[in-house]
């Protein structure tokens, strides 16, 4: 009367209550596996995926065979999630701004034949001081003579400094 009123068999019912043990079984050995999951995907303290997790588990003493769907199926079934990295920022604005094209070499490194003040070449170096901190300067050179002919040293790395270090040049010359 019971299986009427649920809608279900009988033969499905008893089938059902046979297979409880069996269900209740495997189930305990997802929570094992999962556990080892768990500790591979907290592994070194940052979050990995399912082929992370694989790979983890292989370098494990001894070495922890597991399929890559059971990982994803079991991180599906306990909820466990790895984060997407996100994309770069600074890339994606490198790429927008198109910044990273290389120029053609027209000079080849022939300096001596293009002459004085003719070939200029700029600099950005840091000097380390003693508590730490850097001084950074920016020098202009000449390619031929190899003289320096503008400088100008800044506490930070902002453009600025830089465009001084190119008005002293602009003023000396």
């Amino acid at each position: 009367m019971l299986c009427e009123i649920a809608g279900v068999s009988r033969s499905g019912y008893y089938r059902w209550l046979a297979a409880e043990p069996v269900c209740a079984a495997h189930d305990e050995r997802d929570r094992q596996d999962f556990d080892l999951i768990l500790k591979a995907y907290r592994y070194r303290g940052y979050d990995k995926g399912a082929r992370g997790i694989h790979m983890r588990l292989l370098r494990e003493t001894p070495p922890v065979l597991m399929n890559i769907k059971k990982i994803r199926r079991l991180m599906n079934k306990f909820n466990l999630h790895c984060p997407i990295r996100q994309a770069n920022p600074y890339r994606r604005m490198m790429k927008a701004l198109r910044t990273n094209r290389v120029a053609d070499n027209i000079v080849d490194r022939q300096f001596r034949v293009y002459g004085p003040r003719s070939i200029l070449l700029t600099n950005i170096t840091y000097i380390p001081c003693g508590d730490g901190n850097f001084v950074y300067l920016s020098v202009v050179t000449d390619a031929f003579t190899r003289q320096a002919l503008a400088y100008a040293y800044s506490d930070s790395l902002e453009v600025d400094f830089v465009l001084i270090t190119l008005r002293r040049l602009v003023e000396k010359q």
